[in-house]
């Protein structure tokens, strides 16, 4: 499917640098969840849930993950109130996942670092990545 002129307006910055498929999850989901809930944050937290089930946030851009799924505890919980996020990083991907990612972004210390440790530090170089990426464009 190819997205329409608004759809691709309307994508935040670090999908219009990721791949086709992955600016499609997150279109057709944010226009379902608009028929449902409107055109508000719920809306849009709907579309980057998908999203997240699909796709883990490298950088500045989106990547797809080796396994779909939920990507961290609040992904894994449903319904409305406050579900605390990981920010995209895939904090239920193996230690070594997340050091291969942390090496990619070049964490520094990352060898020494716990798996919680890891989901932080790539959560703050993928904002760093995103800064940089928006500064840049």
């Amino acid at each position: 499917m190819a997205l329409d002129k608004r759809q691709k307006d309307e994508l935040p910055s670090t999908l219009e640098r990721s791949d086709q498929h992955a600016q499609e999850v997150y279109a057709e989901t944010l226009d379902s969840a608009r028929d449902s809930y409107g055109d508000g944050e719920r809306a849009h937290r709907t579309a980057f849930s998908a999203l997240k089930h699909q796709y883990e946030k490298v950088g500045d851009h989106w990547e797809p993950k080796d396994e779909k799924g939920p990507s961290d505890a609040g992904a894994e919980q449903s319904g409305p109130g406050d579900h605390p996020t990981a920010g995209g990083v895939d904090a239920n991907a193996s230690k070594e996942h997340l050091l291969e990612v942390a090496r990619r972004l070049d964490v520094h210390g990352r060898s020494t670092m716990t798996k919680d440790e890891l989901v932080e530090a790539i959560g703050k170089a993928n904002d760093r990545e995103t800064r940089r990426a928006r500064e840049e464009g």
